[in-house]
This record gives C-alpha cells, sequence and structure tokens, in this order.
C-alpha cells in the first residue's frame, strides 16, 4: 500500500449498523509512502493508521462516494 498526503483512506466496516469511515492522510511516516499514516477523520480528530486488508487508498483526485 502506498499514499502521498492529501490522499484518502477508506476503512470497510465489518460491523452491522457501523458505517464504513474516510479520513483524510496528512502524514506518511513510512519509506516511500508505506504505513504507517497519520489521519484526519471527520470530526476533526487525527490519529495513527496501520491499515489492514479492509483498507483502500484512494488518491485525492477520487471523487467523495
Amino acid at each position: 500500500m502506498r499514499a502521498s498526503v492529501g490522499d484518502r483512506i477508506h476503512v470497510h466496516s465489518h460491523t452491522v449498523g457501523q458505517q464504513h469511515r474516510v479520513s483524510e492522510i496528512v502524514e506518511v511516516r513510512g519509506h516511500d509512502g508505506a504505513p504507517p499514516y497519520v489521519v484526519r477523520h471527520a470530526d476533526g480528530h487525527e490519529s495513527l493508521v496501520f491499515p489492514g486488508p479492509d483498507c483502500l487508498v484512494l488518491p485525492r483526485d477520487t471523487p467523495e462516494e
């Protein structure tokens, strides 16, 4: 998985009633675009993410879903 600042990360939910989460990547801490990523969630808080197999990186020019 490779990403750049400004890309979005889409985390799919596997729990009934819980929606998926799309967050903006604000920092790439791995080498050459690799994880981990610091992301800003829709509610404004930031967290460090080590994406799993249920995640997709959406390039910054991809339209919102």
